[in-house]
């Protein structure tokens, strides 16, 4: 699937976040705790969220969409234990099923999660502490084996503070008698949503947000409703939009607090930023100047956005260095970049972005999600039309991008690989049916 995107078009309006990808994928996963039904609300219609839900089907739960944005989930009949490989191998929160089928304390077998290709993600924090819990865990031909063993509370050192690892020793000690301490959590907004809808449930989770997590395992679990947190991510996509392409765009319904060190980097390089209570306008009022940036855990500035910022330091004055802490291959969107015209020299874990130069629209392939954002915002600074392929990927995790960047001017229309022309608009913002639940769109 393809983007064309005409450039040189200026974004101005306002656009409505989604709920965020990140969190979402987690609570459908953690829903299966409550052995009940469960309501979500503000999940976003995204590729990833229809393999969670294909997922939860496999294993035996119902799961449906209620108006636009609320999932219904029903987990009261006995649940399988295998995740089949094609849906696995689709995207990495698969992962996330361990720890929730744990917290039912049965036998698990799921394959190595897959995903996008950005870097080692090894799962190797996540079954260090499902084994200090009690589990009996091992690798069998790429398969993850989990058997309950003598279970109980314990305290757990991260070695990283990997969010995929705290959210799965969060849920699988939820239900473990006794007490079990993370240090070194992940302090993520996602985390203090998984531990909100774990105590919305019934849990007793203290400490999220903060590098210390305490969990008291609890009995007895039940449904319960909860509501999805903003798209930081999504957020922040925009707001550096804002920026490549000239203009003014306000996101809203945005937890301004979680968007601090994005605000913070735009502002360093020149753009207006104005915060409010649960919006924020970001306006390029002139040239774009060149800064350093250090991608870290939150709070620090998010390694899911350094895509799109190196396409708005390509276009400032001066040089511009990277440097990413968090996954080893978030630089291969630079190579697409220079075919645009971008000046990147890339080097382990550091880019140097010489910036200054005028892009041009060239054919150009996505090889992340986050990569195949950056090139489409890259499109709309580009003179000339620049063609995204393999744009489904960014479908994992934006929702309506098409019509959402459109509200805002862009240019941008998409057709199918074979060039028939069509435009897509996404199955994914309509209720699913027979009919469109199988296709992919924007």
């Amino acid at each position: 699937m393809k983007l064309i995107v005409q450039g040189g078009t200026p974004l101005h309006g306002r656009v409505r976040i989604s709920g965020a990808k990140n969190s979402a994928v987690v609570l459908i996963a953690a829903s299966a705790i409550s052995g009940e039904e469960v309501y979500l609300d503000n999940v976003p219609r995204i590729a990833d969220v229809k393999t969670q839900m294909e997922i939860v089907r496999t294993l035996g739960a119902q799961v449906s969409w209620e108006g636009a944005n609320t999932l219904r989930l029903n987990w009261n009949k006995p649940l399988e234990s295998d995740i089949p490989y094609k849906l696995a191998k689709k995207l990495r929160a698969s992962n996330l099923f361990l720890g929730a089928l744990a917290a039912k304390k049965g036998r698990i077998r799921i394959p190595l999660p897959g995903g996008c290709n950005i870097g080692s993600r090894p799962m190797d924090l996540h079954l260090k502490g499902l084994g200090m819990l009690g589990y009996h865990v091992g690798l069998d031909h790429g398969y993850i084996e989990a058997q309950p063993g003598k279970l109980k509370g314990c305290r757990v050192y991260l070695d990283f503070p990997s969010v995929g690892a705290t959210e799965n020793i969060i849920m699988a000690a939820a239900r473990i008698s006794g007490t079990t301490v993370i240090e070194n959590a992940a302090r993520e907004p996602e985390i203090v949503d998984l531990a909100s809808f774990l105590n919305a449930m019934g849990g007793k989770v203290r400490g999220a947000g903060t590098d210390l997590i305490k969990i008291e395992g609890v009995s007895e679990f039940k449904g319960a409703r909860f509501s999805v947190i903003p798209d930081r991510i999504e957020a922040g996509t925009y707001m550096i939009a804002a920026g490549i392409a000239g203009g003014e765009v306000t996101v809203e319904n945005v937890i301004v607090k979680h968007l601090q060190p994005v605000m913070s980097k735009l502002e360093d390089v020149g753009l207006s930023v104005e915060a409010n209570e649960d919006h924020i306008t970001v306006k390029r009022t002139g040239d774009i100047v060149a800064t350093d940036i250090k991608t870290l855990p939150y709070p620090g500035f998010p390694t899911d956005l350094q895509s799109p910022m190196m396409v708005l330091l390509a276009m400032a004055r001066g040089a511009s260095l990277i440097v990413e802490n968090v996954f080893e291959n978030r630089f291969q969107v630079a190579d697409e970049l220079k075919r645009m015209g971008a000046r990147i020299q890339v080097k382990g874990h550091t880019a140097v972005i010489e910036g200054g130069k005028t892009l041009s629209g060239a054919q150009v392939k996505a090889p992340d999600l986050r990569a195949g954002v950056a090139l489409l915002l890259a499109g709309f600074a580009a003179n000339g039309e620049t063609e995204v392929c393999c744009a489904e990927l960014i479908t994992r995790g934006y929702e309506k991008v098409v019509s959402k960047f459109g509200s805002l001017g862009a240019r941008i229309r998409g057709m199918s690989e074979e060039g028939d022309g069509l435009e897509f608009h996404s199955s994914l913002a309509a209720p699913e049916n027979e009919n469109n639940s199988a296709r992919a769109g924007l």
